[in-house]
């Protein structure tokens, strides 16, 4: 009976093993990232673009909560191209190195450099102005003769 409820226990022990801590799907991200890790860059993500975690994450079946493994948002795969991008960015032109998750560390660019917490940044191409008149701007006053004679040029106060 002893060796019986020994062999019922130790079974029912093993079958209760422990659900894999790891996270669910991720793919550009550090497999070896922490819960507190993963969440700072996700509320970096979050506050770069404004945004909050259904913006890229579908809601669960149960329809409370969200599916954050769940790929049905095409919002969370251009997060992903945005985040190779940027890293791509980073290592080529500002030479960023890595830590050790494999994260790149502060330098360069981030997603907030361009979205500055918009979710779709808008782009536009600076207004094209005319300096307005006397305005000449680097190299002296704009063509044509416009803006102050020079010294001695008739119709200018004699030195004195």
């Amino acid at each position: 009976m002893l060796c019986l409820s020994g062999v019922v226990t130790v079974v029912a022990l093993t079958s209760m093993a422990p659900d894999d801590p790891g996270f669910k799907n991720v793919k550009v991200l550090p497999k070896t990232l922490t819960d507190q890790q993963l969440h700072g860059v996700m509320r970096e993500w979050s506050m770069s673009l404004g945004v909050r975690c259904d913006f890229c994450h579908a809601a669960n079946a149960a329809g409370k909560g969200l599916d954050f493994a769940s790929d049905a948002k095409p919002e969370k795969d251009m997060a992903r191209h945005m985040f190779k991008m940027m890293n791509k960015i980073n290592s080529k032109y500002f030479q960023a190195k890595k830590d050790s998750l494999g994260m790149v560390m502060k330098s360069g660019i981030n997603c907030y450099t361009c979205h500055r917490g918009e979710s779709h940044p808008e782009v536009k191409l600076p207004e094209m102005k005319r300096p307005g008149p006397g305005a000449g701007g680097p190299g002296g006053p704009p063509p044509g003769g416009a803006g102050a004679p020079p010294p001695g040029a008739p119709g200018t106060p004699p030195k004195q």
